[in-house]
């Protein structure tokens, strides 16, 4: 018998993860499962566990290099209906894993509520954005996020609060396979001046990265009171170029594609990178991405 039998409408076999991801790259999940409702996460991830299958949940791809061999067990897309709803109650903001952050950014803003137009331009899903404390220069998420509706690899759900929900650069302490919704506490705040705010961060963002290109956003995260881009340039390291993955010329600590590109070749590239810079300048390079 079928892992899944009886769950045929939501699960696919095989399925190409390269339509997932903004770097359009890499294999084939063994399972690809787009669940409609809690219960149907819940007997997955008991059939899962049963069954000692590893499991991977896919926000918006936008972070994430899969790797060419492809990703063993299954893929979970929260992208149905149900989790991809978000409400205001007053200053609190209410969403499901699979919203979409940007559509969060601009109708906070135009409630004239603060906390997220740090956000501007990051592109992802609310579950991918807390798992990682997205942010950038402006500010990140953690810093509003007021609790976390998750569920164990048991399927019991429950809810992680601050203080014990605790968030640094690029980290949250949330263990839990997968993240259902999070609750963020927002300020109300004038909504010209923080449109003018939004306007400041997408220029900042076209001036200095490469938007209009295949990319993961940031590979690596900055070292300790360093910038990881400003070491891979100091390094001389804009421009090179591995099968058809390429060091961004515009912002160092991307790396772009050019046709005919690999996942191995953004791999090759990224080992390159973090070689010449622990050369360069005795720097371990962390990765911001993930790789599948």
């Amino acid at each position: 018998m079928n892992i899944f039998s009886g769950f045929e409408s939501i699960v696919r076999e095989n399925c190409p993860l390269r339509d997932f991801t903004w770097y359009g790259l890499g294999g084939c999940a063994d399972y690809f499962i787009q669940p409609k409702t809690t219960d149907q996460i819940k007997e997955v991830l008991n059939r899962c566990r049963e069954n000692d299958m590893p499991i991977h949940v896919l926000g918006f791809g936008s972070n994430l290099l899969v790797s060419d061999e492809g990703v063993r067990g299954v893929v979970l897309k929260l992208d149905a209906e149900e989790f991809c709803r978000f409400e205001f109650n007053g200053n609190i903001l209410t969403a499901g894993a699979g919203a979409n952050l940007n559509k969060l950014v601009l109708d906070s803003v135009r409630k004239g509520l603060g906390g997220l137009e740090a956000l501007t331009g990051i592109p992802g899903s609310v579950g991918g954005a807390v798992r990682m404390n997205a942010g950038g220069n402006f500010g990140d998420i953690g810093s509003c996020v007021k609790s976390v509706t998750v569920m164990d690899k048991y399927g019991n759900l429950f809810e992680k609060e601050k203080p014990e929900l605790v968030f640094d650069y690029r980290w949250a302490n949330i263990t839990a396979p997968v993240i259902l919704a999070a609750t963020m506490e927002l300020t109300e705040s004038d909504p010209e001046a923080m449109l003018k705010t939004v306007k400041e961060v997408w220029i900042y963002k076209k001036n200095s990265q490469p938007l209009n290109t295949k990319n993961a956003g940031c590979i690596f995260k900055n070292p300790r009171g360093m910038s990881a881009g400003a070491l891979i340039d100091r390094a001389g390291l804009k421009g090179t170029q591995l099968g058809g993955a390429v060091v961004s010329e515009k912002h160092a600590n991307f790396i772009v594609t050019e046709s005919g590109c690999t996942s191995t070749d953004v791999k090759q590239l990224i080992e390159l990178v973090r070689t010449k810079v622990k050369t360069a300048f005795d720097v371990e390079l962390e990765l911001e991405i993930e790789i599948w």
